[in-house]
C-alpha cells in the first residue's frame, strides 16, 4: 500500500518547565529593559513633576511598550489587542501603587535619602512587582488554550490518498 498527500508535524510550542523558563528570561529582558529605561525617565522627569506623577507617565508609558514586546516575543502572540491592554494596564496599576508606595514610604521613613537609594528603591519594587506580573500575565493574560489531546492512531486526513498496489 502506498501512501501520498500532506501530513502535518506538530509545531505547537512546549509549554512546561523549559518554556517557562525561557519565557521568564524574555520576561526579564525585555522588561528588565523598559524598567531601566524607566528608572532613568523617572530621574530626568522628578525635576520638574513630583514623583508619582512622573511614575504615572513612566508607568503608563513603559507598560505600553513592555506589553507589545511581551506580547510578541515573550509569550508569542502576535501584536496585542485593545483588551490585552488593558489586562496588561490593570497589572500595571498594581504595580504602579507598589512602587509609588513603595517610594513615598522611602521619602517619609528617610526624607534626605539621595538618588542612588531611591533608585534602589524603586528598582527594588519594580522587580518584585515584575515577578508579580509575569505570573499573572503568564497565566490569565497570554495564556493558551490547552490542545486538545493527539490520538494515538493515526488517522487520515482528507488531503492524503491511498492507492492499492
Amino acid at each position: 500500500m502506498k501512501t501520498t498527500g500532506n501530513t502535518t508535524a506538530d509545531t505547537t510550542p512546549k509549554a512546561g518547565k523549559a518554556g517557562s523558563i525561557a519565557a521568564f528570561a524574555r520576561f526579564v529582558v525585555f522588561g528588565g529593559g523598559t524598567g531601566i529605561a524607566s528608572s532613568a525617565a523617572l530621574i530626568a522627569l522628578s525635576g520638574t513633576l513630583s514623583i508619582a506623577v512622573a511614575n504615572a507617565i513612566v508607568t503608563v508609558l513603559s507598560t505600553m511598550l513592555a506589553t507589545e514586546l511581551h506580547s510578541r516575543f515573550t509569550f508569542g502572540g502576535g501584536r496585542a489587542g485593545w483588551r490585552t491592554h488593558a489586562q496588561s494596564a490593570l497589572t500595571a496599576l498594581v504595580a504602579y501603587l507598589f512602587t509609588t508606595a513603595a517610594i513615598l514610604g522611602l521619602h517619609a521613613a528617610a526624607p534626605g535619602a539621595g538618588v542612588l537609594v531611591e533608585q534602589g528603591v524603586y528598582l527594588s519594587a519594580s522587580g518584585l512587582a515584575g515577578i508579580g506580573r509575569f505570573v499573572v500575565l503568564r497565566v490569565f493574560v497570554f495564556a493558551r488554550p490547552a490542545a486538545a489531546p493527539r490520538s494515538l492512531t493515526p488517522t487520515l486526513a482528507r488531503t492524503q490518498v491511498v492507492v492499492a498496489a
